[in-house]
Order: structure tokens, then sequence, then C-alpha cells
């Protein structure tokens, strides 16, 4: 399943990192590209997107 989800407070690279830990901790088979510049985050991944969300709210980035 691809995901698009804007993370409004991704302000560079560090965020973006910390980010793609974080999905990945739920799905280590994730691959997810985080574009500070644009705040999207592009995700694909088997698991639900509440899930992803979840994670992603957890490690400290509200998801618009």
């Amino acid at each position: 399943m691809a995901l698009e989800l804007t993370v409004p407070s991704m302000a560079c690279s560090v965020c973006a990192d910390k980010i793609t830990k974080a999905v990945q901790k739920v799905d280590p088979n994730a691959q997810v590209q985080a574009d500070p510049k644009s705040k999207i985050v592009s995700i694909q991944t088997q698991h639900p997107e509440t899930d992803i969300k979840h994670a992603i709210v957890q490690a400290g980035y509200p998801v618009a």
C-alpha cells in the first residue's frame, strides 16, 4: 500500500531520519521517502495507515 502523508513539523534531514526510523520500527520492510522541503512522507508498507500515522506521531511529528 502506498501512503503519502503531510508532516508540517518536519524541518530537516534529522527529522526525516527520525520519521523513517519510526515507520521502520512498525514495518522493517517499509520503503520511506521523507522530504523536509515539501513536508511529504511517501511510504510503501503492508501495515495499516493508522499504525504508520501513530508511529510518526509517537516520534513527535503530528500528521496533518
